[in-house]
């Protein structure tokens, strides 16, 4: 995949993305693909956009480009950072601009 989309992240959402950390993996699930506004330059590649991913752990990582593996998608690269916490576990945010 060359420049990801909206379109492409529109049909996974409550779908699982596993995160490599080394040896193992945690699971996501990507709650939230929403567009932004567009504020950008003409010539832009595509619409700004936002993901959100919750994960049922409370440990949480650190902002970094991470891997991930979908079965729809296959293996990506994004940068999530965290940015909420609540009982069920941690909220990630990846955007896309």
């Amino acid at each position: 995949m060359d420049i990801v989309t909206l379109a492409h992240f529109a049909g996974c959402v409550g779908s699982a993305f596993d995160i490599e950390l080394g040896e193992s993996s945690m699971p996501l699930t990507l709650s939230e693909a929403r567009p932004l506004p567009e504020t950008g330059f003409p010539g832009m590649r595509r619409s700004p956009f936002s993901l959100m991913f919750r994960s049922g752990s409370q440990i949480v990582l650190p902002q970094k480009l991470y891997k991930l593996k979908n079965a729809t998608l296959g293996k990506l690269e994004m940068f999530l950072v965290p940015v909420a916490r609540d009982k069920e576990g941690i909220v990630y945010q990846a955007i896309f601009n």
